[in-house]
């Protein structure tokens, strides 16, 4: 699952899916479906965080207005949130997609997400313990001196 989440669309892709979206709102002033989703498709499979959330936000317009594709914008929906970390929204959307249809896939990316989500919950908790055991040295420091200071004081 690693190896899917981290494969990044070419360029030329990108480049390609996009300029047939700016083109076709320039004719039209819309963009078809099916333009949209592989513009989508493409953004959330960029390297860039701001391409993956303009894709999101793509997705999620099409899951409100086109149901009939509203599977697939579910899954890139996963997918994308799980690209930027965002592992909440990502498993809500993996279970939303498992009430649609039981899919194997599906499942090994809600594992994965659970993974991740549990990793990043440890590094926080990690980089909190090693903040407060900073933080008691740097006080119990202070109160040795502090006494230290005391008795030079008295004699």
């Amino acid at each position: 699952m690693d190896e899917l989440l981290n494969e990044v669309v070419p360029q030329e892709d990108l480049e390609r899916f996009e300029k047939k979206y700016h083109h076709e709102l320039e004719l039209d002033g819309e963009v078809t479906t099916e333009t949209k989703f592989e513009y989508a498709f493409c953004l959330v499979r960029s390297r860039y965080t701001n391409d993956i959330r303009k894709g999101i936000m793509f997705l999620e317009e099409l899951a409100r207005t086109h149901t009939e594709g509203r599977r697939d914008y579910i899954y890139y929906l996963a997918f994308g949130n799980a690209r930027i970390k965002n592992y909440d929204l990502s498993l809500n959307y993996c279970r939303a997609f498992l009430e649609i249809e039981s899919n194997e896939q599906v499942r090994s990316l809600e594992e994965y997400i659970k993974k991740q989500s549990d990793k990043e919950i440890a590094k926080g908790m990690a980089v909190a313990g090693g903040a407060a055991l900073v933080l008691g040295g740097i006080l119990g420091l202070g109160f040795a001196m502090a006494r230290n200071k005391q008795k030079r004081d008295k004699k």
